[in-house]
């Protein structure tokens, strides 16, 4: 009797170390499938002749896949410096690719291509380059744009304020910031037009305040003859910051003038953004945290924001018993950023000298 209920006990060990390991290939096949970066909808075209070769095609979207890629997580000062990369440097960081919506169009090949990048070698290959990748989080804004005419000393929010009528016919699928311009309401233009020569220091909170975004800009943009000065004022993460720039010989009548204007004004906004949600990668925080082994919906939502987490850079199960699991984790910040970020997604932290522990 003694022998079968040691059977028994070890048979029932047995299935749950076997369940166990299950457990946790499951969980670390999520965390691959979602350590990558992901660049859809890129539109790939070519003559359908004797030259037509698809291989070359497809490279073509996967350099400039790659180059949305890195419009959308570094500065525009940042992306000088990678002008130059291989087809087969490229390739090296991509995981899969898929290819859709195939048709042929007048002797013309056109798809569109899907393609995963594998995201610990982006980062690698920016690291080694001294970038540091920014957060890929879109946000919504409000844009407030002013034009100025210092010729006629007059005020132009709405009615023919070419910013204002045009600035979102321009977007590409990189940018992270939307634009949500105000309505328009009489009495904002009223109150805009008694202010003429004071309103660079106007708060525009009254305007600000009829929307429900927390960030903001302000773009008052001085028209005089052929040249445009720009004041803007970007409110974006509780921080706000002023920029000046100034573009001679520009007609605004003239499309390609004013198009290079926005492209320029858009650009310096989403530098503003990124620098705020940079990515320090030199630094690698190792954290060791300890989760008990059958509180299984909390291991399921410990390793969701792990996975979703930018600025863990790596996670693995350093070791585990019948009791705990113990995660090591690489985190590209302070050890205050990491608590206040868990924090946040409602995952309770206990904290002593000795360990860091999930309730």
């Amino acid at each position: 009797m003694q022998i079968i209920n040691k059977l028994v006990t070890i048979s029932k060990v047995y299935i749950f170390f076997i369940s166990f390991v299950l457990f946790i290939i499951f969980f670390s096949t999520s965390f691959l499938k979602a350590d990558n970066f992901k660049v859809s909808n890129v539109e790939i075209s070519s003559p359908f002749d004797t030259k037509f070769n698809k291989n070359r095609v497809i490279n073509e979207g996967f350099v400039n896949s790659f180059f949305n890629l890195i419009s959308m997580i570094t500065t525009s000062g940042d992306k000088e410096k990678i002008k130059k990369v291989s087809q087969k440097q490229i390739k090296s960081m991509i995981d899969s690719f898929t290819i859709s919506d195939e048709k042929f169009i007048n002797n013309e090949y056109f798809a569109k291509l899907e393609t995963v990048f594998n995201k610990k070698k982006i980062l690698f290959f920016l690291e080694k380059k001294n970038i540091f990748p920014s957060i890929s989080t879109k946000n919504k804004v409000l844009l407030i744009p002013i034009l100025v005419d210092a010729e006629n000393d007059k005020i132009y929010l709405y009615t023919d304020n070419i910013f204002y009528q045009k600035w979102n016919d321009f977007y590409n699928d990189y940018n992270l910031l939307e634009y949500l311009l105000p309505s328009e309401d009489i009495e904002d233009l009223y109150s805009l037009q008694k202010l003429s020569t004071s309103i660079e220091d106007y708060d525009f909170l009254d305007l600000i305040n009829k929307y429900d975004l927390k960030d903001y800009i302000i773009s008052i943009i001085f028209k005089n003859r052929d040249n445009i000065k720009v004041l803007s004022k970007i409110y974006l993460n509780n921080s706000l910051k002023l920029d000046n720039r100034n573009f001679e010989k520009i007609d605004l009548k003239n499309e390609k003038d004013y198009e290079y204007i926005v492209e320029e004004l858009k650009i310096t906004f989403e530098d503003y953004w990124k620098k705020n949600n940079q990515i320090n990668t030199s630094i690698k925080l190792p954290l060791t945290l300890s989760i008990n082994s059958k509180e299984y919906k909390k291991i399921a939502k410990l390793e969701k924001y792990l996975d979703n987490n930018n600025l863990v850079s790596d996670y693995y199960i350093l070791h585990f018993d019948n009791e705990n699991i113990f995660f090591k984790i690489i985190y590209n910040g302070s050890p205050k950023k990491f608590i206040i970020d868990i924090d946040k997604k409602d995952i309770e932290l206990e904290i002593s000298e000795n360990f860091w522990r999930i309730k």
